[in-house]
């Protein structure tokens, strides 16, 4: 079965409140919007490739119900029924995804700020249970290997995560790991990745290094590419993202615009840069088309429903790379 993108990850419920500043410890803060919606950050990134589609080679047209595939757990409840719905809705393949008889569908509870900043918890229940043998079934599936990016974060089991990688890896494909939430990964596994895509404390973890700007951004880059990881892309939030490649380092930066929730930028940029990637441009043009991606995610609240469409992101002007 040939797909452009394979993610491979979490599915989430979303409960979010809106409020004016997020709780300090010990503190109640009295809220105002409250919205439920699915997420998780695997579902979010699949979401985000299949509405941005991916652009069949010779056509110029763009489809995303045979380009995108996602592989995940979710629960026998309600949770898990309508995020099945959704993702059908979407036109992703969900032939990979399990209903877990035994443990409820993931949970995430989130609160959002006045300047569009969040804190998140999650209750994994499904997602906990993500096998290697259901990620080896579906690897199989995937005829054109060649032409296939794969999609992980670290919401699911790391011994998941890790042989997702390697396989992936050993086949030929391309993998695009967002290392979030940041978690200690096994260096082994860094040289089998394509790409990797951090924010700043996810860097700081891997690297030791603080990234505060261009110079400590190159700094972290450097000490992943003597990982092992060829090509690394540092988010940076409004400011952009830092790319570096073996011969090349650029500052990528975001269009302006006013934040109102940040929740899912990140997985918005992961989903586009894994679509771009799967239609043959380069790292740094596929940088820039992420960047568009999420600088529109942000103007929006929620998670899946601030995700955009590809004529959205297409009709922005070019970013300089």
């Amino acid at each position: 079965m040939p797909f452009s993108v394979c993610v491979i990850g979490s599915s989430n419920t979303d409960m979010v409140i809106k409020a004016n500043k997020l709780p300090a410890p010990g503190e109640t803060v009295i809220g105002g919007t409250f919205l439920m919606n699915p997420g998780g950050k695997g579902a979010n990134q699949a979401v985000a490739a299949a509405r941005l589609g991916v652009v069949m080679p010779g056509s110029g047209e763009y489809t995303s119900s045979t380009a995108v595939t996602f592989v995940a757990n979710v629960g026998n409840d309600v949770f898990g029924r309508q995020a099945l719905q959704q993702f059908e809705r979407e036109g992703i393949q969900g032939d990979f995804i399990t209903t877990d008889a035994d443990e409820p569908s993931g949970v995430a509870l989130i609160g959002v700020d006045s300047r569009g900043e969040n804190c998140i918890m999650v209750a994994s229940g499904a997602n906990a249970k993500l096998a290697q043998q259901q990620v080896s079934v579906a690897l199989d599936a995937i005829t054109d290997t060649t032409n296939t990016v794969v999609l992980l974060q670290l919401e699911t089991p790391i011994p998941t995560v890790d042989y997702a990688i390697r396989q992936s890896h050993a086949r030929g494909m391309r993998v695009v790991l967002n290392p979030a939430p940041a978690q200690l990964l096994d260096p082994s596994v860094l040289s089998c990745l394509y790409v990797i895509t951090p924010n700043e404390t996810e860097a700081e973890l891997l690297t030791g290094i603080r990234v505060t700007d261009e110079a400590t951004a190159q700094h972290a880059a450097q000490r992943l590419h003597e990982s092992g990881v060829p090509n690394v892309v540092i988010t940076l939030g409004s400011r952009g993202a830092y790319v570096s490649d073996s011969s090349e380092a650029v500052l990528i930066a975001a269009p302006p615009v006013t934040a109102v929730d940040t929740t899912a930028a990140g997985d918005c940029f992961n989903g586009a840069l894994a679509v771009a990637l799967a239609e043959g441009r380069t790292l740094f043009e596929a940088v820039s088309f992420a960047c568009k991606a999420a600088s529109i995610s942000v103007t929006r609240m929620g998670a899946q429903a601030s995700l955009p469409h590809r004529h959205e992101v297409d009709a922005l002007p070019l970013l300089t790379v």
